[in-house]
């Protein structure tokens, strides 16, 4: 089977040149001062994209790690924990919080929906001892963004701990930190920054540090530590690692990062954005019916658009991979074959990539024999791509 030409999925994603140039160099020593200092430069720039003065943390695993390590650091057994549910990767979270012992409290809604933030401060009112608050920002099995600025003010005015699953959001989507009050945040690279796929990002407030030494059962000594970068790395000078790093990764995320910095976080999110929105506008042009219900609240790294009656889904996207050699994502969990996710992140949200998605998957129904209006599709994302003619070529 070839190589797809095209990768245009929900993530990993296709990725810029100079991270595959990074990631093609030598490998180094953790201890050499060359990948001492690469390490901690690549701190601070992570730290930049978050927006953040305080501590970050690079953990060597998928964004999944630095996820299940948050529960684990900050779940002590008992305690309240309210767990934000409009997507898979929500609900999954949830499975952790109880597992460590938290007596969880679910707000679901419909995953085609995004949490109210009155049913947040609802929730707190009816469980006025919680301890922590978690929401996915942007569920990517669904393409639903969350608000996830308005959530973090109700739980701060609290006083409970604000976690965020905002893997799929850092790059694309408005993300402050130390702004909006948040206290532990995981990121990965392999979305909207376009990176890697190997690492965790955490981004962790002193208050949530306090937190997380004041848990006995916080582990250290372990993978899912957060205690042992703290201690070993941070606090320890940046001269010593809990456990060997990837240091390939590591170099691929610098890069990344940098291709960010250098063309302005703003402006990475605003490219996010248009891609997004010329995407959509294409969707519906088609004819075709997007799965968030409400396009205010439609993540800007993926459109999730709901399988037309009778077609089937994986086939379809077989199929478009196979003749146009364009890889497109089917949902996720649940939700699998309920819908087509075309994704525009880092390289695929630039130039005319998101039209590339839009035609392959409107060639593809239609050669299925489901009816779709390929050519009024891709001119209404021509036309939200070609608004600033200066600004396409990004």
């Amino acid at each position: 089977m070839r190589d797809p030409m095209f990768t245009l999925t929900a993530g990993p994603t296709q990725t810029w040149p100079s991270v595959q140039a990074a990631m093609s160099g030598p490998i180094v020593y953790d201890y050499d001062p060359v990948f001492l200092e690469r390490f901690a430069r690549t701190e601070r720039k992570v730290a930049e994209l978050f927006r953040t003065s305080g501590d970050v943390v690079l953990m060597q695993g998928e964004a999944v790690l630095g996820l299940e390590a948050a529960a684990r650091a900050l779940v002590r057994p008992g305690m309240t924990a309210i767990n934000l549910v409009s997507g898979v990767y929500a609900k999954w979270f949830g499975l952790w919080l109880a597992e460590y012992g938290a007596n969880l409290v679910e707000v679901e809604v419909p995953y085609d929906e995004h949490v109210d933030p009155a049913l947040v401060r609802q929730a707190l009112a009816d469980h006025p001892d919680a301890g922590l608050v978690a929401v996915v920002h942007s569920e990517t099995p669904s393409g639903v963004l969350n608000p996830l600025r308005e959530i973090a003010a109700i739980v701060r005015d609290h006083g409970a701990l604000m976690v965020a699953d905002v893997v799929s959001s850092l790059g694309g989507e408005e993300l402050d930190f130390d702004g909006w009050g948040l206290d532990l945040c995981v990121a990965g690279p392999q979305k909207c920054l376009a990176g890697p796929p190997g690492m965790s990002l955490c981004a962790i407030s002193d208050r949530c540090w306090d937190a997380i030494r004041d848990n006995p059962s916080a582990p250290r000594g372990s993978f899912l530590s957060l205690l042992d970068w703290k201690d070993r790395w941070i606090d320890g000078g940046r001269t010593a690692f809990p456990y060997t790093p990837s240091v390939v990764e590591v170099a691929g995320v610098e890069a990344a990062c940098d291709v960010v910095l250098e063309m302005g976080l703003g402006r990475s999110i605003a490219i996010h954005r248009r891609a997004a929105r010329a995407v959509r506008e294409g969707v519906l042009a088609m004819g075709l019916e997007l799965w968030a219900r409400d396009a205010e609240f439609a993540t800007s790294c993926v459109t999730s658009v709901r399988v037309p009656d009778g077609c089937d889904c994986l086939g379809t996207l077989a199929h478009i991979r196979e003749r146009y050699g364009v890889m497109l994502s089917p949902g996720y969990g649940e939700i699998k074959e309920r819908l087509f996710r075309l994704g525009h992140q880092g390289p695929g949200a630039a130039s005319l990539n998101p039209v590339v998605a839009l035609a392959a998957l409107g060639r593809g129904l239609v050669d299925q024999e489901v009816p779709v209006r390929v050519g009024d599709g891709v001119e209404a994302a021509l036309e939200v791509l070609f608004e600033d003619p200066a600004e396409v070529s990004s």
